[in-house]
Formats: C-alpha cells, structure tokens, sequence
C-alpha cells in the first residue's frame, strides 16, 4: 500500500508519539464462554417444548438442519421401545393433541417446501 509522503510522515510522528501499546480490552463478564448453550433452543431436552420454541423462532417456518436433527434426536430418545396395548392407552391431553396438529402442520410445510425445490 502506498501513501503519500505527508501521510507517510504523519503516521511516524503517531507511532514516535505513542508511550506503549494500547492495552487489550478486557472480556466482559457478563458474556458467556464461546461454546456454551446460550438460548433455549439449544437447551431445551423436551422435544415438544423445543418443536415450539423453534416455530416461535422462525417467522417463516425455516429450521436449520442441525436443530431438526436434535430434535429428531429428542424424540428418538423419547419414545418407548414397545408400543403400549390399547387396555393401555388413555385418551391425549388437549396440550397432547395440539402438539400433534402442530407436528403435523410442521411436516406438511416441509413436504411442499420440498415439492417446491
């Protein structure tokens, strides 16, 4: 990079007129670690209280590959191994059943975001 001679000159009077080096900004403590979960999104070990908290989050219904994979993974941990008898099945909660429309409305947004690349 080339300056001109006053410019150049200019910039020797500054570095001739510093005493030392700047000292270095010290991290403020209030900021937390890089690294660490910081929002509820990546906190969150429900899958249904994290399947919420990622459609508030995205206006459009967007979600990055690596939250819907760690919800997959949620659920995947969630649910029995063996599928319950119907002398043992009971009738789903409201919140039950809206967490399931939700669910499903999720996956129809996604089957015609696909249909339409």
């Amino acid at each position: 990079m080339a300056f001109d001679p006053r410019s150049l000159e200019r910039l020797r009077e500054l570095g001739r007129s510093l005493p030392r080096p700047l000292p270095k900004p010290e991290p403020a403590a209030d900021h937390p670690k890089p690294g660490t979960a910081r929002h509820k999104l990546e906190t969150e070990t429900d899958p249904e209280a994290l399947f919420r908290e990622l459609m508030q989050a995205s206006p459009d219904g967007t979600v990055p590959p690596h939250l819907m994979a760690r919800l997959r993974d949620l659920e995947a941990n969630r649910r029995p191994l063996s599928r319950p008898s119907e002398s043992q099945a009971r009738k789903p909660s409201p919140t039950e059943l809206e967490a399931r429309s939700l669910y499903e409305a999720f996956d129809d947004l996604l089957q015609i975001e696909a249909a339409d690349d």
